[in-house]
């Protein structure tokens, strides 16, 4: 196997590797592209994240800055926004499904290190992936780790340092996150009708 192949596989590889160092370089001239372009190039933003990434869906916006290892290891799905300041390590495969919004400095980390020093200071690392699914909140300065699986209408509270599994239909909070209470009906008519209430405000004011 490769040191890549090694690395996607959640085996232990070197980093130190000539085509991870020219994936690197490329996701490394890609970011910074994309970071230092302006707001009246949100066409060539979206071209360079498309090149970036393994994959994405429709309708895909990051606030600049964004950072991340590899970026051809991140797969999107539709209606997708990153506020400021996000960060992917994408050692391993990161998959986002659809309408996903991530508050400023959401940090996702698929890397691993041995926790024997020994084998750590030899530079040998490991990499576990991380699933988001669908109709999913992250709040703010939430931190994602190896090998979560995030489910599907999800809230992850700011601040969050989400280290196992969180289920589908929760409210998720804390360090370490921990489920804080279901999303219920209660919840769907709460902001139906608080919809309702702008959609008349918005005909009132015509």
């Amino acid at each position: 196997m490769t040191e890549k192949e090694r690395m996607l596989s959640g085996k232990l590889y070197i980093a130190r590797d000539e085509e991870l160092a020219r994936d690197n370089k490329k996701s490394r001239m890609l970011t910074r592209l994309f970071n230092n372009s302006t707001e009246e190039q949100l066409k060539y933003r979206v071209e360079l994240l498309k090149e970036l990434f393994e994959s994405t869906g429709k309708n895909i916006y990051i606030e600049p800055p964004f950072r991340c290892d590899y970026g051809c290891h991140i797969s999107i799905g539709n209606n997708f926004y990153a506020n400021y300041d996000c960060i992917v390590i994408d050692v391993c495969k990161v998959r986002i499904g659809h309408n996903v919004f991530f508050g400023p400095r959401v940090c996702i980390f698929t890397a691993g290190h041995p926790i024997d020093a020994d084998i750590r200071n030899t530079g040998l690392e490991y990499g576990k992936p991380v699933t988001i699914g669908n109709n999913v909140w992250i709040g703010g300065n939430a931190v994602i780790n190896p090998g979560v699986t995030i489910g599907n209408n999800v809230v992850i509270g700011s601040g969050a340092v989400v280290t196992k599994d969180i289920p589908d239909n929760v409210i998720a909070v804390g360090n370490p996150c921990r489920v804080f209470r279901e999303i219920t009906d209660e919840d769907k008519k709460y902001w139906e009708k608080q919809r309702e209430e702008y959609l008349n405000s918005k005909n009132t004011d015509r």
